[in-house]
């Protein structure tokens, strides 16, 4: 019960940082809208690549599916470690500099672009091979393998991130940092301790079925209303998804800056830590403001 609500302390800490500087929630909603215009792009042809499969059950249209949806992948997780990089330098340099500048966040961006590309193609290949792993007929063992090799990784993302943008330096270097922090208990601070997940998981949960309800209320009255027409059916339902869909925007805004708010402010206390360590001082390294306020609490 105690991470949970130093996790929601969190929360509300890392949106007060976005109150008084509110170019830090900008990529995060950027992202989601250019999310959306990649997947508005790729899902009908990856809808046509596996009727035709279907259809035919043929090696190459199986193979014009599986290039399809890895290209989805890739792009997709592009589009999300470009304003997730962007966002952590936006957080370090509020926190260092008391404001964060977008010009710096798109400067930034412009000079780990290959890293980054990098990046997505190594979760595009973790994303196949959890995929492999579930197979097509799931069972426990299968699940619990492919949620973990997912959680592992996203965490293990959500570091290397900071790494790379922080410190300038690429993936390879960042995946070696990360892995020395954790090797040498640096990470002072653990998902078990401050329950930022857990959050993020009653948040989307409680906004998914709250702006789902709504859809179907909308619509269904909509419907209603108008006693079934053709003009009310076309109403309803499309007002309906377009308020369920807002409300799951929402959703994913909240949890997706807060998610990289909070590992950006992890990473930077664990590099303090490690330099006051290899500096032969014996002080405790005070972690950063957001942070700091909710361990006292």
């Amino acid at each position: 019960m105690d991470s949970f609500r130093r996790g929601w302390s969190f929360l509300i800490q890392a949106w007060s940082m976005a109150r008084k500087d509110p170019d830090l929630i900008q990529p995060s909603v950027f992202a989601l809208f250019a999310g959306f215009f990649v997947s508005l792009v790729f899902i009908p042809l990856v809808l046509v690549a596996g009727f035709l499969t279907v259809q035919e059950s043929n090696l190459l249209g199986q193979v014009v599916l599986f290039v399809l949806s890895a290209i989805m992948i890739f792009v997709q997780f592009m589009v999300s470690y470009v304003f997730s990089a962007m966002t952590v330098y936006l957080i370090y340099g509020y926190l260092a500099e008391g404001d964060g500048r977008m010009s710096k966040a798109w400067a930034i961006v412009r000079r780990d672009f290959f890293d980054l590309l990098t990046l997505a193609a190594v979760a595009t290949a973790v994303n196949l091979i959890k995929k492999v792993v579930e197979g097509r007929r799931q069972s426990a063992v299968r699940s619990s393998l492919a949620n973990l090799i997912d959680v592992v990784w996203t965490q293990a993302a959500f570091l290397i991130l900071p790494a790379m943008v922080i410190e300038d330096i690429g993936l390879k270097e960042a995946v070696r940092r990360v892995a020395n922090i954790v090797k040498n208990n640096l990470l002072l601070i653990g998902i078990s301790t401050v329950g930022v997940r857990a959050v993020n998981g009653l948040i989307n949960f409680l906004l998914g079925a709250l702006g789902i309800g709504l859809g179907f209320s909308i619509g269904l009255g909509m419907i209603t209303v108008t006693d079934a027409s053709t003009f009310g059916l076309v109403a309803g339902i499309g007002l309906g998804v377009l308020v369920a869909g807002v409300v799951l925007m929402l959703s994913a805004v909240i949890t997706s800056y807060t998610a990289t708010a909070y590992h950006t402010c992890l990473y930077l206390w664990a590099r303090e830590v490690e330099k006051a360590q290899e500096a032969g001082g014996g002080l405790q390294v005070q972690a950063p403001a957001p942070l700091a306020a909710v361990l006292l609490r």
